[in-house]
């Protein structure tokens, strides 16, 4: 069994933060969106991992090196970004015949890997929506396996999506349809697509069984970042590094902090994470995620995504306000 990530992509919803971190590295709850992948692979046993690397993969793979020297890691890079099938095509020589376990690199789900790990036929996760039409989509048909699956479509005839979780027995199957795909120029919205080479392994008649994911965190945009962040901390419970400074200071849980903090006169929480080594001062944070490094004084924050490295300073005021009065210090 190998575990297959992709994280090639520029994540651009993300922009500006992803010009310079990888999507994958941004920090949520007290951890990142691939150290929460990884991890819950790891428990499960699999100790071979195989991670598509593009834009800004030196930070992707030194992530990996220095935080998960035990895995048998491999790097492959997608220098030309043509989609995720395109992506796992690279893989075929370092799979060989083995079992793929494959993640996007931007999929949280809350499941039983162990579970899916067990099952006799190959699996994808999915998860019921509102509006499938962004995804790919399953249907399932009477006897609960999965007839047929579409990219992005117009009319859904399912409401099931695949939230970017599948296990795949028949890899070289898998391999050969993303072959026949990518030479005949079957795409998806102008890309080669996994969902289109899993539609050419059913018609081929390969089983594919679903698994109903218990909660599937959206990572792909700030609004939806900041909702996972807040859900993630709440389950997680945060965590404060014993390694930092806090002098008049409130936290108002849940708040999870990197080592080497020094925060001072300030209001912290709920709903927090703060990278290493931040300072803060004066301010007022709630809601928010902190990159490593960032340097706040004298300003209020809330639902905010601030980079690593980052240099805010607000406006300070001496005020004198008598009862009974209302006073809005935002600009008009």
């Amino acid at each position: 069994m190998k575990a297959i990530i992709p994280v090639a992509g520029a994540g651009t919803k993300l922009r500006p933060h992803t010009y310079t971190q990888p999507k994958a590295l941004i920090p949520l709850a007290g951890k990142t969106i691939l150290s929460i992948i990884v991890d819950q692979l790891k428990e499960a046993g699999i100790s071979d991992f195989i991670f598509i690397i593009g834009y800004l993969g030196d930070k992707i793979k030194d992530y990996v090196n220095e935080k998960y020297p035990d895995l048998n890691a491999h790097f492959v890079n997608q220098n030309e970004r043509k989609g995720i099938g395109h992506a796992i095509q690279l893989t075929r020589n370092i799979v060989g015949d083995d079992e793929v376990f494959i993640v996007l690199g931007d999929t949280i789900c809350e499941y039983d890997v162990a579970d899916v790990l067990a099952r006799p036929t190959s699996v994808l996760g999915i998860k019921r929506v509102d509006d499938p039409r962004d995804f790919g989509v399953a249907e399932i048909g009477e006897d609960d396996f999965i007839s047929r699956v579409v990219e992005k479509p117009q009319i859904p005839k399912s409401n099931m999506a695949l939230v970017g979780v599948y296990r795949i027995k028949e890899s070289h199957q898998l391999f050969d349809c993303l072959e026949n795909n990518i030479r005949n120029l079957v795409t998806s919205r102008g890309e080669f697509s996994i969902t289109d080479a899993i539609e050419c392994m059913i018609r081929s008649g390969a089983k594919f069984q679903s698994f109903k994911v218990q909660n599937w965190f959206d990572c792909g945009k700030k609004e939806t970042l900041l909702e996972s962040n807040s859900t993630l901390l709440k389950k997680f419970g945060g965590v404060i590094a014993r390694d930092h400074h806090f002098e008049n200071t409130i936290i108002i849980p849940p708040v999870s902090m990197a080592p080497g903090c020094d925060i001072r006169n300030s209001i912290i929480g709920p709903n927090v994470t703060i990278g290493e080594k931040v300072r803060i001062s004066y301010s007022v944070i709630k809601d928010s995620i902190i990159g490593a490094f960032a340097n706040l004084s004298d300003i209020v924050l809330t639902k905010s995504l601030i980079g690593s490295d980052t240099e805010i300073k607000g406006e300070s005021r001496s005020l004198n306000i008598g009862d009974n009065t209302e006073i809005d210090l935002g600009e008009s």
